[in-house]
C-alpha cells in the first residue's frame, strides 16, 4: 500500500509541472567513423550544443578528446554559456556562472 501512495504522489507531482513543447530546429552531424565527429543543434527555447572530438595519441593508446558549448536560459532569463574540453586532463568546464 506504501508503493502505491509513493508511486501515486510520483505521478501527481510529474503531472502538475509546467510541460513545454520543445522542437529541434536546426540538426547537423558528422561522423566520420574514426574518432572525429560533429555536431550542433538548436532548440525552439533558445538553447543550442555544438561538440567535436577526435582521437588524439596518448602514450600507447588513442584517446578520444571533445570539446564544445551549451547555452540556455535559466529561469531568470539569464543565458548561460558553458563551454568544456574532455581530453586526457579530465573533463574541464569554463562559464563565468561557475564558482572560481
Amino acid at each position: 500500500m506504501k508503493v502505491a501512495v509513493v508511486l501515486a504522489m510520483f505521478i501527481a507531482v510529474a503531472l502538475a509541472r509546467p510541460q513545454k513543447d520543445v522542437q529541434v530546429v536546426q540538426l547537423d552531424n558528422e561522423n566520420g567513423g574514426d574518432g572525429n565527429y560533429r555536431f550542433n543543434y538548436a532548440l525552439s527555447d533558445g538553447t543550442t550544443r555544438s561538440e567535436s572530438g577526435s582521437l588524439k595519441p596518448v602514450g600507447d593508446v588513442q584517446a578520444q578528446t571533445s570539446q564544445g558549448e551549451i547555452s540556455w536560459t535559466s529561469p531568470e532569463g539569464q543565458v548561460i554559456t558553458l563551454r568544456y574540453i574532455a581530453d586526457e586532463n579530465g573533463y574541464q568546464p569554463i562559464g563565468d556562472h561557475l564558482p572560481k
